[in-house]
């Protein structure tokens, strides 16, 4: 087996003994992770572990565990006299991330609370079925092997759940295992074309078969444990505030960070409103907003070139106007295969795998299935508009295909949801600024979008604080948002065992137009927009804290793109995903 480690370049000459030393760390410390975490492997292009999961054991987490600590006492041991500028940022990253992963498995604990086999298993077929980074025949012997590693996984499950197991998320995993064997389905139906009837084929029809038998064992189990859990699932405030202070939000304490949520309810409502009236003075804002809906493209197909137009229109846009400098990777957008229809009824994006040779974005979009009565109006033409922009160019896949080119462990390693997914919700304002789309209609849908993440960041920390439960939290969402009560549920139910991610889309945002002010006021005339997007797109995905101290100097400065950063050929396929 290929060690993950030999996947990397060579430690640069040069370096001061310190940052040496602490790359040798992170090294070291990516090669466990990769080894522990195989999926994650597979995400990230590391293709050495593709035949196994993770070790899902009690054991296994509490020696995962011990080495971050290990790991951040190394980090924290390095003599910073010995380190540059910006090997004691990087040290500071490492930091971060070893204390986050340490309070997730110290304190949040949601792997002794939630049994979790279904994501291990799911995510690790996944990844080899729908990234087409080798030949299919290849891939399908790697999902046969993890196949063969379900009812082992299960088994380990089984061992490490406490005395606190909670109830609602042991019954998503219930759920999760009645619909999993539809992705084990499809996967054999591949097979049939890649392997015929021989050897292979039958291999891999007995693994699913074991997969399926062990998978009804432990939905018994299942059972049986959502019958003595609890419905306490709340992390608590005292646990939430530290987790607030490990994000590194700019300081921000929870309570600003309500006090932000709750202000952009209300300016995103009022804006909504005025948007709709600028839209049309004489209808409701129900009225306006289903009229936006209702004009949609006539077929799949014609959503499909719509989504492809507004997405290269926006490139273009952002390359014409000096917006930012688009990265040489590509986004190869085409329909859902048909063997992933069924598992994946809508779309999904996948971003560039970092040592993959082919390391390009990929959007797949499933048609609606059965023609299904007002499934279209999810594709309505505003919607096309924003989601192009959030998520391609220069959304998701712009940032996340630069960030992909830092060479730095440390920084691909550390978790900044508030820059990533704040990100793209910057730009869907930043681009209407500049007078993309910039109609009241595209405006509306941008103002329901936002509507939606400051309901995000209220529902998240009350939540986790207790002061709110499940039922009210529905209720909530439904009341502004407009979802479908059962949108809202699945909504709801996400939040409660992620707590601080939902609230990072829009306080992501709010933060990221705070720092462009400030860089504003400090460079004076010599702000240039192109400057401070791509400095904080090529230094990587890190805490917004973190790019404010690269753009005033720190840490070596922000990085900036190399010459050959040039706008990429035309994107293969035909559209990028709907509604995100």
């Amino acid at each position: 087996m290929t060690d993950p480690i030999s996947m990397l370049p060579p430690i640069r000459d040069g370096l001061a003994p310190g940052d040496r030393r602490h790359e040798e760390l992170v090294r070291e410390r990516f090669g466990r992770l990769m080894r522990a975490y195989p999926s994650f492997a597979t995400f990230l292009g590391i293709h050495s572990e593709d035949g196994r999961l993770a070790d899902l054991s009690r054991d296994a987490r509490m020696r995962e565990l011990d080495a971050e600590r290990r790991f951040l006492a190394d980090v924290e041991g390095l003599d910073e006299a010995q380190m540059s500028d910006a090997g004691r940022l990087e040290r500071e990253l490492s930091i971060a991330s070893a204390m986050r992963a340490i309070f997730d498995s110290e304190t949040h604990r949601v792997w002794e609370r939630r049994a979790g086999a279904c994501d291990e298993i799911g995510d690790g077929l996944f990844l080899l079925f729908a990234r087409d980074f080798a030949p299919l025949d290849e891939r399908l012997r790697s999902m046969t092997a993890r196949l063969e590693g379900a009812s082992q996984a299960i088994e380990q499950t089984k061992s490490r759940i406490g005395d606190r197991p909670v109830r609602l998320w042991n019954e998503l995993e219930l759920d999760a295992a009645a619909t999993l064997p539809s992705l084990f389905d499809e996967i054999v139906s591949a097979g049939r074309g890649a392997f015929g009837h021989g050897a292979e084929q039958r291999r891999l029809e007995r693994a699913v078969g074991e997969a399926k038998a062990a998978l009804e064992g432990y939905s018994t189990w299942l059972r049986e444990l959502i019958g003595r859990s609890t419905d306490d699932f709340a992390l608590g405030r005292d646990a939430y505030d530290e987790l607030i202070s490990l994000r590194s939000f700019d300081g921000l304490t929870t309570d600003e960070i309500l006090e932000i949520g709750e202000e952009q309810l209300a300016s995103n409502h009022e804006a909504r409103r005025a948007a709709a009236r600028e839209e049309d003075p004489e209808a409701s804002e129900e009225e306006v907003l289903d009229r936006i809906k209702s004009d949609h493209p006539g077929s799949f197909e014609e959503a499909l070139d719509g989504y492809r137009d507004v997405m290269f229109r926006a490139r273009d846009f952002v390359t014409e106007r000096r917006l930012a400098t688009v990265p040489p990777e590509e986004l190869s957008v085409v329909p859902t295969p048909e063997y992933l229809r069924r598992v994946m009824p809508f779309a999904a994006y996948f971003s560039p795998a970092k040592f993959d040779r082919d390391a390009r974005g990929i959007y797949i979009v499933t048609p609606s299935v059965g023609n299904e009565p007002g499934a279209m109006r999810e594709h309505n033409w505003a919607s096309i508009s924003n989601t192009s922009i959030h998520e391609a160019y220069p959304g998701h896949h712009q940032q996340l295909s630069a960030a992909m080119a830092h060479p730095s462990l440390a920084r691909l390693l550390i978790d900044a949801p508030e820059f990533v997914e704040g990100w793209g919700m910057y730009c869907e304002q930043m681009m209407r600024e500049e007078g993309f789309d910039a109609s009241p209609r595209h405006r509306v849908i941008m103002y329901t979008d936002a509507i939606w993440r400051a309901c995000r960041i209220i529902l998240d920390i009350r939540l986790h604080r207790g002061e709110i439960g499940v039922d009210e939290a529905i209720d909530f969402l439904v009341a502004h948002s407009g979802f479908e009560r059962p949108n809202a549920t699945a909504e709801v139910h996400r939040y409660t065992y992620t707590p601080t991610y939902q609230l990072s889309y829009l306080l992501g945002k709010v933060l990221l137009l705070r720092l462009r002010e400030d860089e504003r006021k400090r460079l004076g005339a010599d702000f240039s927009l192109q400057r401070f997007h791509d400095a904080l797109l090529y230094s990587g995905s890190l805490p917004i804290s973190f790019h404010r101290r690269l753009l005033a100097g720190e840490g070596g400065g922000s990085t900036l793109p190399s010459a050959n950063a040039t706008a990429p050929s035309m994107p293969a396929g035909i559209a990028a995903r709907p509604n995100a």
